[in-house]
């Protein structure tokens, strides 16, 4: 990784994740994700709504083990970072980039309400090409902490 800005201003060498998770594609990891977070955010003292990042990945990770796709074992990666003020939350997986999208589902739709509901809590969110391979969908929550 090149280098970059600290929360500081000054030049490092590399950033680290605040925390970050490794997850089988399982449905026990999505309450997994959940409890992990919560429990290595918090001695960060955020300001922003937990239970609300805590869905949000939520819905990611129930998505990553849903769509992720690879011919041979893979894993989920979820990664938190705080960006200044701002809290961001990577999740990564082995499908395609393009197959993420938001959707307009009706009332009768099983499903289709995740990104939805990410778009509607967070500030931004992004999905494209993961430095892992695959995909990375991430959110954003502005001021989680002072800037």
């Amino acid at each position: 990784m090149q280098g970059s800005e600290d929360d500081r201003g000054g030049a490092t060498k590399k950033r680290e994740p605040l925390g970050a998770m490794t997850l089988y594609p399982m449905a026990e990891s999505v309450p997994r994700a959940r409890r992990w977070f919560r429990k290595f955010i918090e001695p960060h003292q955020p300001m922003c709504p937990l239970d609300d990042c805590v869905l949000m990945i939520s819905e990611l990770v129930t998505n990553a083990i849903l769509y992720g796709k690879a011919d041979e074992e893979w894993l989920v990666r979820v990664e938190w970072w705080r960006e200044r003020g701002s809290l961001r939350v990577d999740v990564h997986n082995p499908g395609f980039p393009a197959n993420v999208r938001l959707r307009d589902p009706t009332a009768d739709d099983a499903h289709g309400r995740g990104l939805c509901l990410v778009n509607a809590l967070s500030d931004s969110w992004y999905a494209g090409p993961s430095s892992y391979g695959g995909t990375v969908v991430s959110f954003v929550v502005e001021k989680a902490w002072p800037a």
